[in-house]
């Protein structure tokens, strides 16, 4: 009954004038992002950081929200129509949407693809409705020995998930941790790593960095390719599936949403590998005739409803834990602390209506994409023809125009400058920044509870492992560096009996 309560409060915050009008330039610039490629809701999110500092809390989150969630959406209808994916999470959704698309069944994908993101959406909101508080609860026992072995964990399991080059992930979260080291220590307060810079004493800006590493070095790179985008859509047709694709597409959606809501939770997940896990398990337990790859509607309802329900439970670590999933829930922490909000098992006595009133706004968000995706699918269409060139120069003034007026302050130009050069060269060498904003947002989180839990032991470092929920942390961190060491160990010992 205590759920339903607060429920009702958070549909009382969500369903105020104010908040529906930004739960939609939420859920629209979202979708919008998901079907210009390019862009993403990293991005997004950390160009409009600074448009959220006049907003309440509430507002404000709930719409950074919508951006993010919205994209998942958006991701999948260019996906299907011109193979063409907005989002990481859409490139398994493109496989067999797109064949559907080119046999002439473009309207079921796109159907089934918003009806499976809808429930899946619901779905998962339920799970954060009645896991999230919990999950607080179990929370309101960490003490920092707990907290630093938690986020320890989180960033083992963010190296491990991640695309591409494990050395390069590693590398590219110590950078981030130490980029968080710079300005006034913890305890004694002496400036450090700040080469004797006075507006470094601070630390390195969050903004200047998301933005010069999501922002301005990401039109960089996409400057580097030559516009081959051409759009040629086949007749969508009718939009909704029929009854034989829903009797087919139905325990994909459910596998893919039940998948989706557990992968979503994990730090390094989220809707890239939910979705990707889903189509491989489709692929297996699906009932014949299986024609994945060829145009199967279980190929886009699986990973579709599995990529929105882990958009939206990756939300659940990070308000009742403080600990981001991927690098949006990161931004949104940042968002959070400079509006004064401490993400952490507290937020739900301290700020109910902020927690309660983004949970009920995820399920008026949902609805608002469902009837606003299916209808504007030749306005997005129509998007695409905009060559890259034009849109540039308005990304490069939004970003310069936010990140001085966040603080007013002309060294924060001269710094996005600076990350920029950093942020090419880290793309030019195929090192993902994503790890790094992780790194930078729980650097000083991990040194903090650290240096809090050996003074409260007094010097003791055993202190780590005899707290059992600590002990238990570490001890998964260690069988996830073990999971990550043992093939490439095995290869090379193969290799080396080869020779």
């Amino acid at each position: 009954m205590d759920t339903l309560a607060n429920l009702g409060l958070g549909f009382g915050v969500a369903l105020t004038a104010a908040n529906l009008g930004y739960c939609f330039i939420g859920v629209l610039l979202g979708t919008l992002v998901g079907v210009l490629p390019g862009l993403g809701p990293v991005a997004s999110v950390a160009m409009l950081l600074p448009i959220t500092f006049v907003l309440p809390p509430a507002s404000a989150l709930i719409m950074l929200s919508g951006i993010y969630y919205g994209a998942q959406y958006g991701g999948s209808t260019t996906a299907i129509l011109v193979n063409i994916p907005g989002e990481s999470s859409s490139v398994v959704t493109a496989i067999d949407g797109y064949k559907m698309a080119r046999m002439g069944r473009a309207g079921p994908a796109l159907g089934i693809a918003a009806l499976g993101s809808f429930f899946a959406g619901c779905v998962s909101t339920v799970a954060i409705a009645f896991f999230a508080p919990a999950l607080a609860e179990v929370a309101l026992r960490f003490g920092p020995a707990e907290y630093f072995a938690l986020m320890v964990f989180g960033l083992i399991a963010a190296i491990v998930l991640a695309s591409g080059s494990l050395v390069k992930a590693v590398a590219m979260v110590v950078l981030g941790l130490l980029l968080g080291l710079v300005g006034a220590d913890v305890n004694s307060g002496v400036p450090r790593y700040g080469f004797g810079i006075p507006e470094l004493t601070d630390g390195i800006g969050f903004i200047p960095l998301t933005m010069a590493l999501f922002g301005i070095a990401e039109v960089a790179r996409n400057l580097e390719s030559l516009e081959t985008r051409s759009v040629g859509v086949q007749a969508i047709g009718r939009v909704l599936p029929s009854l034989a694709d829903i009797r087919q597409s139905m325990g994909s959606i459910l596998r893919g949403t039940a998948l989706g809501s557990v992968l979503g939770i994990l730090p390094g997940g989220g809707a890239l590998l939910a979705s990707f896990a889903s189509y491989s398990l489709e692929k297996k337990v699906a009932r014949p005739p299986r024609t994945f790859g060829e145009g199967d509607i279980r190929g886009v309802a699986g990973p579709e409803s599995a990529n929105n329900a882990g958009a939206q439970t990756s939300f659940i670590p990070m308000i009742t834990l403080g600990i981001p999933s991927n690098p949006t829930m990161a931004l949104m922490i940042g968002a959070m602390m400079i509006q004064g909000v401490a993400p952490g098992p507290q937020i739900m006595t301290e700020k109910p209506d902020l927690f309660w009133g983004l949970i009920a706004s995820m399920w008026v968000g949902n609805l608002m994409l469902l009837v606003l995706n299916l209808p504007l699918v030749g306005i997005w269409i129509r998007l695409l023809r905009i060559p890259y060139r034009m849109l540039f120069p308005a990304i490069l003034v939004f970003c310069m125009i936010g990140v001085y007026s966040a603080s007013n302050s002309l060294f924060d130009i001269y710094l996005t400058a600076a990350l920029t050069l950093l942020g090419y060269v880290l793309i030019k060498l195929d090192c993902e920044p994503a790890p790094l904003i992780l790194g930078f947002i729980l650097g000083p989180l991990m040194e903090e509870n650290l240096r809090r839990a050996l003074l409260i032991s007094r010097g003791d470092a055993t202190v780590f492992v005899t707290q059992p929920i600590s002990l238990g942390f570490l001890v998964a961190a260690v069988l996830l560096v073990a999971v990550l060491v043992m093939p490439a160990v095995r290869k090379t010992r193969d290799e080396a009996l080869q020779e």
